[in-house]
């Protein structure tokens, strides 16, 4: 299976460095510097799972994409949609599956009018990882899992063989018969996240020493779980178990990545985190007369985006 991984950050060199060191079929789609510092240095890992250093990594840009792949593993921040699109398009032939990995849904739309819904599925990564000063990899605890499903429900052949080619690899593979509700557990999960350590500019814990910050997580979550309600994927008791084990912890140092960008002054995913989850909201979310905490929080992040597009490069 010839595999195309869309970048080379944290997370698609993560899962792309995996199976590239598996001898997995693997050729990166970067941008030029990027492909540069790969030569020179190598694609490095470092994980609690292990230590991987590639050699020789294949890259290509989209002028020397030299035919189909079998697989695009799609990992682009979501302001760059558009952009990951035009290269990697010439890699999608008749028989091409996309899998992105980003947070939220609406790519999924933008995916499916460009390239047909028989060329996407629904899929999703548990990671925390980052680039380091010297573009490493720095997988920070042993979680990494990527879970994906026919976006129309099911475990089809497709999803099969993707599943047998990337599984055993260095992360855990879930395939999934009902993927949407998985993506629509882990918006709501980051988007409460996000939306509460970028609008407090704290980590959890920080909030929640602080007077009705525990008050403030339990209404953001509620109103992205309500929202999820509203559009068929009402969440589990898995999920609230495991927000209440995380959001809820005295101390904690958990930040959302949205507000370590923001911290940086990097772009950040609002309306695809925030924004679009509101918009897929039902009244309470478009009333005049309510401002609910999470279009708060969106305004918040839309003023920082703001200040920084009046910011010099």
């Amino acid at each position: 299976m010839r595999i195309l991984v869309v970048g080379a950050g944290a997370v698609g060199g993560y899962f792309g460095g995996r199976l590239a060191a598996a001898g997995r079929d693997v050729a990166f789609l970067v941008r030029k510097a990027r492909a540069a510092q790969l030569r020179d240095a190598g694609l490095v890992i470092r994980s609690p799972r292990g230590d991987v250093t590639l050699r020789d990594v294949k890259t290509v840009d989209a002028a020397s994409i030299d035919g189909p792949y079998d697989l695009v593993l799609l990992s682009c921040k979501a302001y760059s949609l558009d952009d990951a699109i035009e290269s990697f398009a010439p890699a999608v032939g008749p028989g091409t599956l996309i899998l992105p990995l980003l947070n939220g849904m609406r790519h999924l739309d933008v995916l499916t009018e460009k390239f047909g819904a028989a060329h996407v599925l629904g899929g999703q990564c548990i990671i925390v990882a980052t680039l380091n000063e010297r573009k490493d990899i720095v997988h920070m605890n042993e979680v990494a899992s990527m879970t994906f499903g026919a976006l129309e429900g099911g475990i089809d052949e497709r999803v099969q063989a993707i599943a047998a080619e990337l599984s055993n690899r260095g992360f855990d593979v879930y395939p999934d018969e009902n993927v949407r509700q998985q993506m629509w557990e882990k918006w709501v999960f980051l988007a409460t996240l996000a939306a509460s350590t970028s609008l407090c500019r704290a980590a959890v814990g920080d909030i929640l020493s602080a007077p009705d910050g525990k008050r403030l997580i339990e209404g953001i979550f509620a109103e992205c779980g309500e929202i999820a309600k509203q559009n068929g994927h009402p969440i589990g008791e898995g999920l609230v178990s495991r927000a209440a084990a995380t959001f809820f912890v005295p101390g904690s140092p958990l930040t959302a990545s949205m507000l370590r960008d923001i911290m940086n002054g990097a772009p950040i995913e609002a309306d695809h985190v925030i924004g679009d989850l509101i918009a897929r909201g039902g009244p309470q979310q478009h009333d005049d007369a309510t401002l609910s905490l999470l279009r708060v929080a969106y305004t918040h992040l839309k003023a920082y985006e703001a200040r920084q597009a009046k910011t010099p490069a």
